[in-house]
């Protein structure tokens, strides 16, 4: 079967990743695959004459409202992939709320992430509730065994001894759901008391799409960022390169307003690298506090529980190991791969 997977999928974190995950999965299969980013298809009827174009039998949406409303009437049988944003931002919006109802109405089926995101959903719309089913994320991480980790220090003007450093890793694209400031105030404070400390940052920026990034706040936070010690912004690099520099890192920081799934807590977690995320109900979901990750609710907090973090090894131990177990039991590759393979046969 020729499936088109419509979705904001540039991105190497988030959506982007989830798809190409997905799309090994289907082709394994036998069916072939095709990833399209939502920036080159901005109506329906492009999405149609894409569809035709192509002759594509079947469709994967991710994202209820921003792929769903372009599947909405291509003509070709879809199922949705929720984003998490969609379920936890976009359905407080009655228009929003309303569109997302019709396309859930044509869906064959709906992918929830978790089982608390399908019961979000079914408020919403609870003639839909038999068609979501729950899928954890599958994880799987390959690390660049040449990555150059000196070179990597030198290039981002961190010139100290790699071995005193503690580095603290947040992956994300520079948009207001990701909050990427919300710790860099408090941060460069505590840089300023330990200068081994830093917070690095990583994920698409201004040359992203603006349909999904902010430009004005991604140069709001690239600005800010220029006027602090201690935090330092990078441009995207290829996954096995990040996976390697999450290894080198003392801990890997969420400080999303709103998240479904964040893989990249799970993938940090399968590396063996303790997770610090902000206490919302997505992180709360995969994240017990002190056995498989810390969460904190304000800045303060998270220094706090950081500088405990770095003092108690036993705590660090404990909760790498917890959150290995976790991932490996809750998150198999293998077991998200017959879900989907499965789930794909409702589209014929």
């Amino acid at each position: 079967m020729r499936l088109l997977m419509l979705g904001a999928l540039r991105a190497q974190t988030g959506n982007g990743t989830t798809a190409r995950r997905i799309q090994d999965h289907l082709e394994a299969a036998g069916h072939s695959c095709t990833l399209v980013d939502i920036s080159s298809c901005k109506s329906p009827l492009a999405v149609s004459n894409l569809i035709s174009s192509e002759n594509f039998e079947a469709a994967l949406g991710i994202h209820l409202y921003k792929a769903g409303r372009l599947l909405q009437g291509s003509g070709i049988p879809f199922g949705i992939i929720f984003g998490g944003t969609d379920i936890n931002e976009d359905a407080k919006c009655d228009e929003k709320a309303k569109v997302m109802g019709r396309v859930l109405e044509e869906a064959r089926f709906a992918v929830s992430f978790t089982e608390s995101m399908k019961e979000a959903a079914a408020v919403y719309w609870p003639r839909a509730r038999s068609k979501i089913y729950v899928q954890a994320q599958g994880i799987v991480t390959t690390c660049n065994a040449s990555f150059n980790w000196k070179r990597f220090l030198q290039s981002e003007g961190i010139l100290q001894d790699s071995s005193s450093l503690r580095l603290f890793l947040l992956i994300c694209g520079l948009r207001r759901v990701k909050d990427p400031l919300y710790l860099v105030d408090a941060f460069a404070e505590w840089h300023r008391e330990e200068p081994s400390t830093h917070l690095i940052i990583i994920g698409p920026a201004v040359s992203f799409p603006a349909f999904f990034v902010d430009p004005l706040f991604a140069e709001e936070v690239k600005e800010k960022i220029k006027r602090v010690d201690g935090v330092h912004l990078l441009q995207e690099i290829s996954q096995e390169d990040l996976h390697a520099l999450v290894k080198k890192c003392f801990a890997v920081v969420n400080s999303s307003i709103s998240e479904g799934m964040s893989a990249t807590i799970l993938e940090a977690m399968d590396l063996n690298v303790p997770v610090m995320a902000r206490n919302i109900p997505g992180n709360a979901a995969v994240i017990t506090h002190k056995t498989t990750g810390l969460l904190y609710s304000n800045p303060q907090e998270f220094v706090q529980l950081s500088k405990s973090l770095i003092s108690d090894p036993f705590l660090h131990k404990e909760i790498v190991m917890k959150a290995k177990e976790y991932v490996t039991k809750h998150h198999s590759w293998e077991h998200e791969r017959q879900a989907y393979q499965n789930l794909v046969r409702m589209l014929q």
